[in-house]
């Protein structure tokens, strides 16, 4: 072994975490894998590697110094010169600190202040290689400088070359002629080539002048000047484009970055759309201790029209000024205190439909407003809350407007001992809206009126819970009163409606478990019979305004509960006894349910007169049918329910409601899902529901439909392999013989890129219920991501995640 020699001033020699180049000039060509640290993976190679091998750090060859400063060195000759500087030949190895510089000979000045080193050399630092011919570096200070240089992020998985790399005295790193990849060693997909390259490590920034995009070593993008990131950090700048191509045309958005303060940002993007013209969106965020918040809005104007025929609904926008702004505001006074704030406009009810921005468009049909102040304490919850909504539909009736609360507050309690409870609700709103009441029909004039709400329901109750059943008898009572508003309308209404009435209810189940065994595992399978009964009297509610009422459309849910309506303004009549049946299979090692059956009917002891008219005495005209039916009929319909798990991969679920008066079904839901470890996905659905079956969804809705609905949806995600995902939907209504939506993709993810392409073409139901104006719209969805870099176009994964259940998108 040759001489040890020892010095204290030898500075960091690098170390860069993330380097990146772009560049005019040609760089070096690049080195072999094998002087990299690349190690192919051989018969080693993970199923789910993207790449051919990865990059491994080798072991220093010296022991660190006894300090971050000293410098340790191992050669095989040492000699002096004329002038006083040592000279080292053979094998140098030289350390301090983290950084390890290999050479066959390195000369240290006679000064002691710089080492000059020939190649081929190799410096290494935390994460990072540096290779090159020669090398001179500063041993007062953290200056160096290699020629013809090729380093390598070891963790980062970047390399790249150039003809010289300086490390400034400053601590920067400046590259000349340099080129940057992700890419595997061997491969030159794409490269980032620039003239002059600057790394700030303090900042956490990079320029560039006179860069270029590279594919496959041709040109394919041109910058001037640009900065970008090279860590973490967030900075301003611009980010990588949104571009989408579809029938009606392009759509193209330049979002910049800009980082005002460690808890302060924005992003604002100029978006230009071939058939609409200019929009400028933006998004402002702020992050304090205590509070943060978030707002978002966009301006188009005099809107261009879009791609329709002249006159035709999709036009009825044209050169008007397009908007929308949302803000949003949360934050703690103290541990219990909390508010919220929100306030969400438009400037019409088809904005998010033709600019949402979505792969799969923007699902919005509210913009709230809302301030809120809450307190959580150990018994007593109070809020105070002013709240509204923009209902984004075109065209808006005044009776469709939703109302305001101004203010609402409520003041909620419950006091518990052993199994007997107390419980207190209260709210007081004041309802408002801006219509024209005068306008409204003599049929809609309840709809006229605004004002105050006072809705009281203390309730008492006892619960018993064991592990082998419950009981829980419960008495609420329901006193709500009005102080109403009908403008400027001349109406005989009473002003000052009330109505009290209590609400009874006893809900009981016994649990009988036995020990199973089934394919050599040991399960439990229970039976859980469950009465449930109910009773509400019918009240005179003609009077009363319908500010929030919903009748609920029946489910296993409702068989259990004796509410018929949402919302404080109705309160349906009942006299009902439930019944039900489940039956669950559950492993003993897990607890996991393997199998669920639930059965169960409600039987009616009296006909339901309580519709949102409120008349307890008139039933609703026999020429309407279903409301007829279902307000007389004297048994539910039987609700089956089963959710099976077929070992770990497969699971299905089925659910009906059927009608054995009449012998028909009233709503079916079948699914089967097949998920396998690898990523494949694959979902089949089958839904059936009679036309008029959720009372809820009134004539003119969006969500009506006048005919019976019945629909098939298979959807799936397939990985072929590491690289390739395919991807594909069919949801299909049989009732019209019509797609609703197909959609077929392939994501590619590749060592150093990724490709999503997506086709999909769907149904646009114009906002209304009817199918005379529905239309079907398509569109390609093209991104691409140089990894390391950034993409062009918008990320279609979180809409692949809910369009196909079970499906989780690799990252590109």
């Amino acid at each position: 072994m040759g001489k040890r020699f020892t010095r204290t001033a030898l500075a960091s020699l690098i170390g860069a975490a993330s380097l990146g180049g772009i560049a005019q000039a040609a760089p070096p060509e690049p080195l072999a894998a094998s002087q990299l640290d690349w190690h192919p993976w051989g018969d080693q190679r993970p199923a789910d590697a993207l790449c051919r091998g990865r990059y491994l750090v080798p072991d220093y060859r010296l022991p660190a110094g006894a300090t971050p400063e000293e410098v340790v060195g191992e050669s095989e000759q040492a000699s002096y010169g004329e002038d006083g500087e040592v000279i080292l030949g053979g094998e140098v190895v030289l350390r301090r600190g983290t950084s390890q510089l290999e050479s066959p000979r390195v000369r240290v000045t006679a000064e002691r202040d710089r080492a000059l080193a020939d190649g081929p050399l190799a410096l290494r630092d935390t994460g990072l290689l540096v290779r090159g011919e020669a090398g001179e570096l500063s041993l007062t200070d953290d200056a160096a400088t290699i020629e013809r240089a090729h380093y390598v992020a070891h963790e980062q998985h970047l390399r790249g070359g150039a003809q010289r790399l300086e490390r400034l005295a400053d601590g920067r790193f400046r590259l000349a002629s340099a080129s940057f990849t992700s890419c595997e060693p061997g491969s030159e997909l794409w490269r980032l080539v620039t003239g002059d390259l600057v790394l700030d490590q303090a900042s956490g920034f990079g320029t560039a002048r006179h860069a270029r995009l590279e594919v496959g070593r041709v040109p394919v993008f041109y910058w001037p000047w640009v900065r970008f990131p090279i860590d973490d950090r967030r900075h301003t700048g611009f980010l990588w484009p949104t571009l989408s191509v579809s029938g009606d045309g392009v759509d193209y958005a330049q979002p910049f970055y800009w980082n005002i303060a460690p808890n302060r940002d924005a992003t604002i993007t100029p978006r230009w759309i071939s058939d609409r013209g200019l929009l400028l969106g933006g998004q402002y965020r702020y992050l304090h201790p205590s509070d943060a918040g978030q707002l978002d809005g966009a301006y188009l104007r005099h809107d261009d029209g879009g791609s329709g025929p002249a006159g035709s609904a999709g036009r009825r926008f044209e050169g008007e000024d397009r908007w929308y702004v949302d803000y949003r505001h949360q934050g703690r006074f103290s541990e219990r205190l909390g508010y919220q704030l929100r306030y969400g406009a438009a400037s019409d009810g088809r904005y998010f439909d033709d600019f949402g921005g979505d792969f799969g468009e923007r699902t919005t049909t509210y913009m709230p407003r809302l301030a809120r102040l809450d307190y959580r304490g150990p018994v007593w919850r109070l809020e105070a809350r002013a709240q509204g909504f923009q209902r984004l539909d075109e065209p808006l009736a005044d009776r469709d407007k939703p109302f305001y609360r101004l203010p609402s507050l409520t003041a909620d309690a419950r006091w518990q001992q052993q199994g007997f409870y107390q419980q207190w609700r209260s709210n007081l709103t004041y309802f408002w809206r801006d219509i024209d009441e005068t306008s409204l029909p003599q049929s809609l004039e309840r709809e006229a009126a605004v004002g105050t709400r006072l809705h009281l329901s203390p309730a008492l109750g006892w619960r018993f819970d064991d592990s082998w059943g419950h009981l829980e008898p419960r008495l609420e009572w329901l006193h709500t009163a009005y102080d109403l508003d009908y403008g400027d309308r001349i109406t005989d209404r009473d002003r000052r409606p009330e109505r009290s009435l209590p609400v009874f209810s006893v809900d009981g189940g016994l649990v009988f478990e036995r020990p199973l065994t089934l394919g050599g595992a040991d399960h439990r399978q229970t039976l859980e019979p469950r009465l449930n009964y109910a009773y509400v009297p019918a009240r005179d509610q003609r009077e009363l305004p319908d500010f929030d009422a919903s009748e609920r459309a029946f489910s296993w849910q409702q068989l259990w509960s004796p509410y018929r309506f949402s919302g404080a303004d109705r309160v349906g009549d009942l006299n009902r006894l439930s019944y039900g049946l489940s039956s669950r299979l559950l492993e003993d090692a897990s607890g996991r349910e393997r199998l669920g059956l639930h059965l169960g009917q409600a039987l009616y002891f009296e006909d339901r007169h309580i519709d949102l008219n409120g008349d307890p005495d008139t039933l609703p005209p026999e020429a309407d049918f279903q409301r007829f039916y279902n307000a007389t009929r004297d048994r539910s319909p039987l609700v089956a329910r089963a959710d099976w798990r077929h070992g770990a991969r497969w699971s299905s679920h089925y659910e009906i409601l059927y009608d054995d008066h009449l012998e028909r079904t009233e709503r079916a839901a079948a699914g089967v899902q097949y998920r396998d470890p690898r990523g494949h996905v694959v979902n089949l659905g089958y839904r059936w529901e009679l036309q008029g079956f959720d009372p809820s969804v009134e004539v003119g809705d969006d969500a009506f439909r006048n005919f019976d609905r019945e629909e098939f949806d298979l959807s799936f995600a397939w990985r072929a392999n590491a690289r390739v995902d395919l991807i594909g939907r069919v949801l299909y209504d049989n009732t019209n013989d019509r797609f609703l939506e197909q959609l077929a993709g392939v994501q590619w993810n590749d060592c150093c890129y990724g490709v999503q392409l997506v086709w999909r073409e769907w149904v646009d139901d114009n906002d209304t219920g009817t199918l005379a104006d529905d239309f079907n719209d398509r569109g390609l969805f093209l991104r691409f991501v140089l990894k390391g870099l950034g993409g062009v176009g918008g990320d279609a994964g979180d809409y692949f995640e809910q369009t196909i259940p079970g499906y989780r998108p690799a990252a590109l």
